[in-house]
């Protein structure tokens, strides 16, 4: 055996986010047989929740409890072992020991760093800055990235203020509208030319700044922060390049994120831009230390921090390590290896979907080539500023490696499945563009069973009926069903168009 009084294999977790929660939830059956003992370490006082939907929660779209992804008596009568408000602050492999911040240590047969990630705090006057910390920041100035945060920018939402989102990624892009639409004032820093500069070419981003005008957001581009007023010890204005300030009650920083390795680091493992794990996961030579989700670096190539690809790597790990646990229960010395699993499949291609009322984008894959480009990608552009509508199809052979689709929700759903699927276009092109004609049937495409409806989850169109057929009526009940609907929203209005036709056609 290994030592241990308890079941033959002590798994430990490190870290309690979205991605952990996933990792937990499909190792209870194993928990439950009384195979596994399972400690689950987590630094906040509050159980997993989904942090993705944190800006929902601070502009009233939704509560804190439906962002819940845990239930802590739940765990507890499966017997795991979870202990919130606590960290680890020290990893010794050569002993299998993690030391937490309470002083009590754990042992451990099994090790899974899912420390996730912390938000990127921009060097700027007025800042603490520390690139391996958590700095403390004036109060009114906030990453969005726990509740806490969504209970103070509540506060400003609630009544009116002004809030100014630096960063013009999606995230800061939807905070920017939710805050709006909240009503209180919006104002969107960004450095680059248009917003979303990296996912969308310069005609699409000018659309959708034209949009994010017309949803009455004060757009500042190509502009450099340089520093944060702190008045009477609160946040009261950014200051930019040129001398120019944007006032505000709040300041919503989404500048990117940050692995979190320090721990990992401290115990010799192998840092390049997250922790350095193998097609496995597997972050060590001896099969015992593991890595998922935001702070995993797979193949040392740097983590999406997508709330998807961190669900399939639990997942995959969990069902990894039952294996293991089916070759070699006791495991005895080093960790068994019964051959070689299939890895971890890779990521797929990100599909952009702006999640927001009355802003319509989908985008994906590479869209910088041009119509008179030389080359081998042939490159289609249908545009209609005054109308908020853009379109852009960028394919190679025939099949779309590349689009954009602003203010065209029927031909960006047709143009996802065409490109998660990898179809060829049809010949006449402009088809695809007429497809947001009122006139025109819904769609020219009906999603098969097999497409993927929720691209968090993976969770197909075909089980999302299926959940429709067995009597859910609401999203959040079709996502105890089959998950989907539980990640980043983008998915929900689809589900409740399907709900929809569900009901109408169930026998009276």
């Amino acid at each position: 055996m290994n030592g241990s009084t308890g079941p033959a294999e002590r798994i430990v977790v490190l870290g309690f986010g979205p991605v952990a929660a996933r990792f937990v939830d499909d190792l209870l059956p194993h928990k439950l047989a009384g195979t596994i003992g399972l400690t689950v370490i987590g630094g906040e006082v509050r159980p997993a929740y989904n942090r993705v939907l944190v800006a929902d929660v601070a502009t009233g779209r939704t509560d804190a409890a439906s962002l819940s992804l845990a239930e802590p008596q739940e765990l507890a009568g499966a017997g795991v072992d979870l202990r919130l408000g606590t960290s680890a602050v020290r990893v010794d492999r050569s002993r299998r020991r993690v030391l937490l911040s309470d002083g009590s240590e754990l042992g451990y047969d099994r090790l899974v760093f899912a420390t996730g990630s912390r938000p990127a705090i921009p060097v700027l006057r007025g800042l603490d800055f520390s690139p391996l910390g958590d700095p403390p920041l004036p109060e009114g100035v906030m990453a969005l990235r726990d509740l806490d945060d969504a209970a103070r920018l509540a506060r400003v939402v609630r009544t009116g203020g002004r809030v100014v989102v630096l960063g013009g990624g999606i995230l800061g892009v939807e905070a920017a509208l939710a805050i709006r639409e909240a009503g209180a004032v919006a104002t969107l820093v960004h450095h680059g030319p248009v917003p979303l500069a990296r996912a969308l070419d310069h005609d699409g981003g000018r659309v959708l700044a034209a949009a994010l005008a017309d949803a009455g957001i004060e757009v500042v581009p190509d502009v450099r922060a340089v520093g944060v007023r702190v008045d009477g010890g609160r946040f009261s204005g950014l200051d930019l390049e040129g001398g120019r300030s944007c006032p505000g009650d709040a300041l919503v920083v989404s500048v990117g994120v940050r692995p979190r390795t320090e721990l990992a680091e401290g115990c010799g493992l192998v840092v390049t831009g997250g922790i350095r794990v193998d097609e496995r996961l597997c972050a060590d030579t001896e099969e015992r230390v593991f890595a998922i989700g935001d702070c995993a670096a797979v193949q040392g190539r740097p983590p999406s921090c997508l709330i998807g690809p961190g669900w399939t790597q639990a997942s995959w790990l969990a069902g990894h390590l039952a294996r293991l646990l089916l070759s070699a229960p006791s495991l005895p010395g080093p960790a068994a290896r019964p051959g070689l699993a299939e890895p971890v499949p890779e990521e797929a291609a990100a599909v952009i979907m702006l999640k927001a009322r009355g802003v319509d984008l989908a985008a994906a894959g590479t869209v910088s080539s041009g119509p008179w480009d030389p080359g081998t990608q042939r490159v289609s552009v249908w545009a209609d500023p005054g109308q908020g509508r853009y379109c852009k199809l960028v394919t190679e052979g025939g099949v779309l490696t590349g689009f954009i689709a602003i203010g065209m929700p029927r031909t960006a759903a047709e143009l996802v499945l065409l490109y998660e699927r990898g179809d060829d276009l049809p010949a006449d092109r402009s088809s695809l563009f007429r497809l947001d004609d009122a006139a025109l049937p819904a769609s020219a495409r009906v999603p098969e069973d097999s497409d993927v409806l929720c691209r968090c989850s993976g969770a197909t169109f075909g089980e999302v009926q299926r959940a429709c057929d067995s009597g859910c009526s609401s999203v959040d009940a079709v996502g105890s069903a089959c998950r989907a609907g539980t990640g980043c929203g983008g998915c929900r209005t689809v589900i409740e168009e399907m709900l929809a036709s569900a009901a109408e056609a169930a026998p009276a």
